[in-house]
């Protein structure tokens, strides 16, 4: 984990909530093994406990852990709770990030096992994914979020990382139709330009699903989408996670300005349990 230009002095500070919400927390980069398995803990009590993803279990992982083979690349970015006399510390959110030197060591981006990224090679060198966000579902506060994209803002400008990318997801409990649908309505109004659109390796099969419902967007999307996002493709689908993705690419020259002041606005719009993958 060397790629963040964050020492511990110059970590971003504990962000606490106010006296009147119970317990107040802190922010940090994991630093040590069992900050990054405590994420892993938590991933998987959301997305495999809660939401039902059906993950392949890595060799040597012990049971409960939410692990892939780029956790090992990534930054791992925390909401932990502070300790109290009858209460551990608990980690209650996570964002792992893949820096573009730990991309290049990894041999490309998660984003990469469902998309042809090869159109935004030019990107790369200050290219960031976010993805595997999660809250615990005692603490989906606007206050949590903040934390995570007060951390994840301050490092973009400390490192110089221009555009962010990752897959946001949606549920295809439905078999597909609300994907289709959704991506049929997003798809009119915010595209990319050609020279950023990317392939699906597996894609969802769009003209074989109804496209005509009337379909809200998840908040996660909602909020990139206003903070000047593009859908750079249509989705792909997830067997394992049972989800349509959509490929987003967000590039901090064309974030309003409103936005550049405070992570605040973003971060109540997003959806607290789930982001990018």
């Amino acid at each position: 984990m060397i790629d963040l230009n964050l020492s511990p002095s110059s970590a971003p500070p504990a962000i606490q909530p106010r006296a009147s919400e119970r317990p107040d927390f802190e922010v940090v980069w994991a630093r040590h093994e069992e900050d990054v398995r405590a994420a892993q803990r938590l991933r998987y009590d959301v997305f495999v406990s809660e939401l039902g993803a059906r993950i392949r279990p890595q060799p040597g992982v012990p049971p409960g852990h939410d692990v892939d083979i780029f956790d090992n690349f990534c930054e791992h970015l925390l909401v932990r709770t502070l300790p109290s006399d009858d209460r551990p510390a608990e980690v209650i959110g996570t964002y792992r990030v893949l820096t573009p030197a730990a991309a290049r060591r990894a041999g490309g981006y998660y984003s990469e096992t469902e998309f042809d990224l090869t159109r935004l090679r030019s990107l790369r060198e200050h290219m960031v994914e976010l993805g595997r966000s999660c809250v615990h579902r005692d603490w989906r506060s606007g206050g949590t979020i903040l934390a995570l994209w007060s951390a994840l803002g301050d490092a973009m400008r400390r490192n110089q990382w221009h555009t962010v990318i990752g897959c946001a997801s949606v549920g295809m409990h439905d078999g597909g139709h609300a994907a289709a649908s959704l991506w049929n309505r997003l798809s009119a109004a915010h595209m990319a330009s050609i020279e950023w659109q990317v392939r699906a390796r597996l894609p969802l099969p769009v003209d074989d699903l109804r496209q005509d419902l009337r379909v809200e967007p998840p908040a996660l999307i909602k909020g990139y989408l206003r903070c000047g996002a593009k859908l750079i493709g249509p989705p792909a689908w997830d067997p394992d996670f049972n989800t349509a993705d959509l490929p987003l690419l967000l590039r901090t020259a064309d974030l309003p300005a409103r936005y550049l002041r405070t992570g605040a606005t973003f971060a109540a719009a997003t959806d607290p349990r789930r982001t990018c993958r």
